[in-house]
């Protein structure tokens, strides 16, 4: 598409860090998710994916200077709650993977469901 008829769906929010934490007091992410707010302050290169519908903040820089950069992604999937699923689901294969192995039948089982998910959730 040309110039402004290309729109995408902002459904994660990202922010990528550019300055050593060491570099500065303050500035510290703050997302507001289910489980309340989570901090966050990470090395330079280093980036964090959130929903782009969470509250955030930055805390105020209280000595050098942060650099960042925040931009939005569209998923694949455009549905936050199925996302959330997906990524539980993930967490729940990785555990299974890791206890009993990749070749596991139940660590098998249980990544089909994972793409079968996929497949039926994502936008076409």
């Amino acid at each position: 598409r040309r110039g402004s008829d290309f729109r995408i769906r902002s459904d994660l929010s990202a922010t990528l860090f550019l300055e050593d934490p060491a570099d500065y007091d303050g500035g510290e992410l703050v997302i507001e998710d289910q489980f309340g707010p989570q901090s966050v302050k990470l090395p330079v290169g280093h980036m964090v994916v959130y929903p782009a519908s969470s509250l955030h903040r930055v805390t105020p820089v209280t000595r050098g200077v942060r650099t960042a950069s925040f931009f939005w992604l569209q998923s694949m999937v455009r549905d936050d709650g199925a996302r959330r699923i997906l990524f539980d689901l993930d967490q729940g294969v990785q555990a299974v993977a890791a206890a009993q192995g990749m070749g596991d039948p139940a660590t098998i089982r249980l990544t089909g469901v994972y793409h079968n998910l996929l497949r039926r959730w994502a936008d076409a």
